[in-house]
C-alpha cells in the first residue's frame, strides 16, 4: 500500500474516531500531523457536534469519542444540516440526521421552520414528524406536511406501476378465455336490451344474448383490507403501508379498506381514498395493541370471502385476546379468505415480533413473514391468483423471512 493510500486511511479513521484519537493517529500523517483539507475540517465539525464529548470544534482536546456536544441552537444547527447534505453521501446524511435525534434530543429543533427546512427528507424523518406531529407549532406545519409530501411522493412513484401491474396481471388472467364469466355479466344493460323478450305466462325475461363489461372497466372485483398496527416499533411499516393502501384505494377493481389499530381502532379509508398524506397524519404512532379488536372491526368489510384479501401489519405482539385472534384468523381462512401477516413491510433487517404467535397463525394457514416493499406486488399477485402464498414468500425471500 503506497504512502498516499495511508495517509488518507489515516484522515478517515481520524473522522471516524473523532479529536480523541487525534494523538495516536497523528503520528502516521505527514509531518506528525492529519492535515486536513477545509472541506475534511467542516466533515469533521459536522460529525463532532453530533459525536463527540467537545461542544465540535475540530481537533479540540479531551473527550473519549464521538459521544456528544451540547448545542441546540437552531441557526448552528440549519448550518450543520446544511454542511452534512453538502459533505455526506445521501445514505450517510439519514444515519447522521437519525443519530443527531435520537443521541442529542434534537427533536423539538424540527419545529423550528429554518431548521426543518435543511432536513434531507426520508422516511425515518416522516416517521419522527408523525410521533410529534400533536407537538408540532403552526408556523412549522406546512414545511413539515411539504417534507411528508417529498417522501410519499417519491415512494408512491417507486410502488405504483408495480403495483397496478401486479393487480391487473392476477385479474386479467383469463381475458382471453373464450368462456366469459359469469360475475362479469353486466346484469343491467342485459337486462334493458332484453326486455323485448320478456315472457309474459312465465313472468320472466329469456335473454336472447348476455352483456358483460369489459374487463379492463370492471370495478371492485376484490376488496382488499389492510390493517395496519400503529405501535412505535412499527413506524416504517406503518408509512409503507398507508402509501401501498392509497395505491390500492385508486385501482378501480379494488375496493380497499386501510384500518390501524393500537388499543383502539381507527378507520382511515375515506382519507386513504382521498389523500395519503392526510392519511399518514391519522395515524397515532405508539400505545398498546389489540389485534383481536382490530380484526373483529374488519370482518364487517368481509362480503365475499373468497374476493377478500385481508392484511395484517405487525410484530404481533399481542396485548388483546390472543386465543380470540387466533380463532378469527382460522375461521376467515375457512371460510375463504386470503390472509397474510407482515410482521414487517420495510427495506430493514429481520424484525422483532412473537414467534410463537406467528408460528400459530402460520400453522393455522396464516403465513407470517416480514416483507420488503419491492417483494409485495409479487405477493399480492399470487394471493389474487390462489398462490400458496407461504411458498411464494420462502421462494422471493430466499428462504430467510418465512416462518
Amino acid at each position: 500500500m503506497s504512502s498516499t493510500v495511508d495517509y488518507r486511511e489515516v484522515k478517515r479513521w481520524r473522522l471516524i474516531l473523532g479529536a480523541a484519537a487525534e494523538g495516536e493517529l497523528s503520528r502516521h500523517g505527514e509531518g506528525g500531523g492529519i492535515g486536513f483539507s477545509e472541506d475534511e475540517r467542516i466533515m469533521d465539525e459536522a460529525l463532532a457536534t453530533i459525536y463527540d464529548d467537545t461542544s465540535g470544534a475540530a481537533g479540540s482536546a479531551g473527550g473519549s469519542g464521538r459521544s456528544g456536544g451540547k448545542e441546540k441552537s437552531a441557526p448552528r444547527l440549519a448550518k450543520w444540516l446544511g454542511d452534512v447534505r453538502t459533505f455526506f453521501p445521501e445514505d450517510v446524511v439519514s444515519i447522521i440526521q437519525h443519530d443527531a435525534m435520537e443521541r442529542k434530543g434534537w427533536k423539538q429543533l424540527l419545529f423550528e421552520p429554518e431548521v426543518l427546512a435543511s432536513v434531507k427528507p426520508d422516511i425515518g424523518l416522516v416517521g419522527t414528524l408523525l410521533s410529534l406531529k400533536g407537538q408540532i407549532p403552526e408556523k412549522t406545519k406546512d414545511t413539515a406536511r411539504m417534507l411528508v409530501e417529498a417522501v410519499v411522493e417519491e415512494l408512491v412513484k417507486k410502488m405504483d406501476s408495480d403495483i397496478r401491474r401486479a393487480v391487473t396481471g392476477a385479474l386479467n388472467r383469463r381475458q382471453h378465455s373464450p368462456l366469459p364469466s359469469v360475475s362479469g355479466i353486466d346484469w343491467k344493460r342485459t337486462i334493458q336490451r332484453n326486455l323485448k323478450h320478456y315472457d309474459a305466462e312465465r313472468k320472466r325475461i329469456i335473454p336472447e344474448r348476455f352483456y358483460f363489461f369489459d374487463r379492463s372497466q370492471r370495478t371492485k372485483e376484490w376488496t382488499v383490507i389492510i390493517d395496519i398496527d400503529q405501535s412505535g416499533s412499527m413506524a416504517d411499516s406503518v408509512i409503507w403501508a398507508s402509501i401501498i393502501g392509497s395505491i390500492f384505494a385508486s385501482i378501480p377493481a379494488l375496493d380497499t379498506r386501510v384500518v390501524v389499530f393500537d388499543t383502539e381502532v381507527v378507520d382511515l379509508t375515506e382519507q386513504c381514498d382521498n389523500d395519503p398524506v392526510d392519511m399518514l397524519f391519522g395515524v397515532q404512532l405508539g400505545g398498546g395493541t389489540d389485534i383481536n379488536k382490530s380484526v373483529a372491526y374488519c370482518e364487517q368489510f368481509i362480503t365475499e370471502p373468497k374476493k377478500t384479501l385481508f392484511i395484517i401489519v405487525s410484530d404481533l405482539y399481542e396485548g388483546g385476546n390472543e386465543a380470540a385472534l387466533v380463532r378469527r384468523m382460522r375461521e376467515l381462512r375457512e371460510a375463504g379468505v386470503k390472509t397474510m401477516c407482515l410482521l414487517a413491510l420495510a427495506d430493514g433487517g429481520a424484525p422483532y415480533y412473537d414467534e410463537r404467535l406467528a408460528k400459530r397463525l402460520s400453522r393455522d394457514g396464516t403465513p407470517c413473514f416480514s416483507c420488503t416493499p419491492a417483494m409485495l406486488p409479487h405477493l399480492v399477485e399470487g394471493a389474487l391468483k390462489g398462490r400458496d402464498l407461504s411458498e411464494l414468500a420462502r421462494r422471493l425471500d430466499g428462504n430467510k423471512r418465512g416462518v
